[in-house]
């Protein structure tokens, strides 16, 4: 899961042996492994840094997002993050989504990426029926199930991505299941391509330890992920 942006698995080119073996000096340099650089100590360094590193792919056309988990991954002080994130939507420079996954899942999104997701028409007055429907048509409404007429926001075109979320973590979560001790080093897990989702092994593994479902442990050999027991 190194910070910098890594080539998509699913681009189709293939590196040769040499390059696998013998990355050029800056991409030694640069490609800084979560062994080496894993925890923040900032909120908002901790967003842009996960902002830039949104997988970039013809699959995922949203702005970039993070979820909340993904930030639990990388601050350890999770009352401090909570904090952080209630000041940041009151200078509101982010908002934060809650998703229709079935869990207690929440997306970040910088308000100008928001903004720039969304084609905003404001004529002011009172809003009808047909306003409600024609946003959540957009997709920037979606309806509570508890009670049909209150309305969470929402994030355009995000349905195929809450997929490929949902297929990621099962995947990940399966392969590290039917290891014998349900546990793999981080240097090679961080290698894997995931067939499902083209979110990326990063994405994931970020969303996963933050939630809980799986442990970052340190052992002789290095860095190593564990599926938590359920």
């Amino acid at each position: 899961m190194s910070f910098m942006a890594k080539p998509s698995c699913s681009d189709g080119k293939k590196r040769s042996r040499d390059e696998e073996t013998h990355p050029d000096e800056g991409d030694r340099n640069e490609l800084d492994g979560l062994e080496g650089k894993f925890t923040f100590t900032d909120t908002l360094i901790a967003l842009r840094m996960m902002h830039a590193q949104f997988p970039k792919t013809e699959k995922v056309t949203l702005q970039p997002f993070t979820l909340q988990s993904q930030l639990y991954s990388s601050i350890k002080d999770r009352t401090q993050v909570d904090r952080d994130l209630e000041l940041l939507k009151k200078e509101k420079i982010l908002r934060l989504f809650k998703l229709n996954t079935g869990q207690d899942d929440h997306a970040i999104m910088f308000f100008q990426d928001y903004i720039n997701q969304c084609v905003l028409l404001s004529a002011g007055g009172e809003m009808k029926d047909e306003d409600v429907t024609l946003l959540i048509n957009a997709g920037l409404l979606t309806r509570q199930m508890i009670d049909p007429n209150m309305y969470w926001f929402s994030i355009p075109n995000i349905g195929s991505v809450l997929k490929y979320l949902s297929q990621g973590r099962k995947e990940l979560l399966s392969f590290l299941n039917r290891r014998k001790y349900k546990e793999m080093l981080l240097a090679p897990l961080e290698k894997k391509c995931l067939r499902l989702s083209p979110l990326g092994m990063r994405f994931h593994l970020r969303d996963l330890i933050g939630s809980g479902r799986i442990k970052l442990l340190q052992s002789p050999s290095g860095m190593l992920v564990r599926a938590s027991k359920d």
